[in-house]
């Protein structure tokens, strides 16, 4: 087993190196690279020079089918590889790790055996692109198996536990360099999804009325803009209203929790349909630092909660605006979450995969948020205010291409006339189970291009993500 280097730290000159030995600190160093422990997920960590630098990662969950399989490997393949190129230097190496829980009554084996088609394809796909793969790990129900290691003595048939948390080299190294693990993957997930509580029939009355109120005043009264300036005052007060509650040494659940009562039905119902307008969705993507970008990030995943039952897709546009401000404050992982999210419930919301594509591409918010300081959100608020300046996708950028479209730091330009209709009631239900295709983690493109059917009247055009 080869040995592999993990920086720490700022990029700099004195950066700490780490060492990594062997299967087992590479299965305890996995949610440090990514930032959480990733759950039912493949990913794929890509090494570069002689000892094996880390370089780019890629996470996308793992197909429920076995079937598509082989196209996911080989799109998520060729998505490392051509990523990593146009960062610079094309990987010498690869290492796969496959995480996925046992269900009730199965062991960690029994995963790691049904998963191992996946590993070899994943294998395979690398190989036929002239890069091999290193190692190739399961991880599941607390123990690692090694795919690559046929030797019994350090790679046992019934696996290796996982070391303790917080006891490994590693552990100790992130701890000393700030880097903090947020707990599991499905954990930052639960904070964003749709409410399965009694009241998420509450909210969705309360926004089947607020569409039947709102969507005649844009569609045929001519006062778009006055409902966009209405959404911004509201927000602005639940924002002021979040932040007068302290949540500091408070749990995520019990927060959130908290922040829910702070925000009635009606409230968030407004909100959430003043947010389909992508003007006024830009205008409050302002609040992204400071004081008020902890309150906006609250108020975001308050209301992506409260896009219940059929407006599930109306979070799309929430999500878009939690990741966007964790990015805007530093937090990527939480940032990757909350887009990811963002495209599941709408694989082709614009400012998502933009978003998504330049935070995997590691590029700097900051000339995004140079372009949004130009905005007078506030002032937006009171008089309709100027339109959003807001990056527009490139014309070459595929649909789902996540981290491999781009090239360089979004555009900063003024936003399009057009902005979307909305509607009083979504043409698509979210998935009651909440499983997710292929596709739905973006950062890699769909194993196969599916053409979408005719858009029916009311469906949003081109102009309005």
């Amino acid at each position: 087993m080869n040995k592999h280097h993990e920086p720490t730290g700022p990029a700099d000159d004195d950066q700490q190196q780490i060492t990594l030995r062997g299967p087992a600190e590479l299965a305890d160093a996995l949610p440090y690279m990514l930032g959480f422990h990733p759950t039912d997920s493949i990913v794929l960590v890509a090494l570069h020079g002689d000892r094996g630098r880390f370089g780019g990662r890629l996470r996308l969950g793992i197909p429920d089918s076995p079937h598509e399989w082989l196209p996911v490997a080989q799109h998520l393949a060729e998505c490392l590889i051509e990523g990593s190129e146009r960062r610079g230097t094309r990987p010498d190496g690869i290492v796969v790790f496959l995480c996925r829980d046992p269900a009730d009554g199965e062991t960690g084996r029994a995963v790691m055996e049904r998963l191992r088609p996946l590993a070899q394809w994943l294998r395979t796909s690398c190989g036929a692109l002239d890069v091999p793969v290193q190692e190739a790990l399961c991880i599941s129900g607390g123990r690692f198996w090694s795919y690559s290691c046929p030797d019994s003595r350090c790679c046992p048939a019934e696996g290796t536990a996982m070391a303790m948390p917080g006891t490994s080299v590693m552990a100790a190294a992130a701890a000393y360099a700030g880097i903090q693990v947020r707990g599991s993957l499905r954990e930052m997930e639960a904070r964003l999804e749709p409410l399965r509580t009694p009241a998420a029939a509450d909210q969705e009355r309360a926004l089947d009325s607020a569409g039947a109120s709102l969507v005649p005043r844009i569609l045929h009264g001519g006062s778009k803009e006055e409902v966009g300036a209405e959404t911004l005052r509201l927000a602005r007060r639940l924002m002021k209203r979040l932040g007068d509650r302290a949540t500091l040494g408070v749990g995520p659940s019990t927060a959130d929790a908290g922040d829910d009562k702070l925000i009635s039905h009606d409230e968030a119902a407004a909100v959430i349909l003043g947010l389909q307008d992508r003007e006024t969705r830009d205008l409050a993507a302002a609040w992204m630092e400071g004081p008020q970008a902890h309150r906006a990030l609250r108020l975001w995943r308050a209301l992506a909660r409260r896009c219940v039952g059929p407006y599930g897709e109306h979070a799309a546009a929430p999500l878009s605006l939690a990741g966007w401000v964790s990015w805007s404050t530093g937090d990527e992982p939480g940032a990757r979450v909350a887009l990811s999210l963002a495209l599941r419930v709408d694989p082709e919301y614009v400012f998502a995969r933009l978003l998504h594509q330049a935070c995997n591409e590691g590029l700097d918010p900051e000339d995004l948020r140079r372009c949004l300081r130009t905005q007078n959100v506030d002032g937006a608020a009171d008089a309709g205010g100027p339109r959003a300046a807001t990056p527009e996708a490139p014309a070459q950028t595929p649909a789902g291409s996540g981290a491999s479209g781009a090239a360089g730091p979004p555009e900063c330009t003024a936003t399009r006339a057009g902005s979307r209709r909305p509607r009083s009631r979504p043409r698509t239900a979210r998935p009651a189970d909440g499983r997710k295709s292929p596709a739905s983690d973006p950062g890699v493109p769909r194993a196969r291009s599916r053409a979408r059917s005719t858009r029916r009247s009311g469906e949003r055009d081109a102009g309005s993500r």
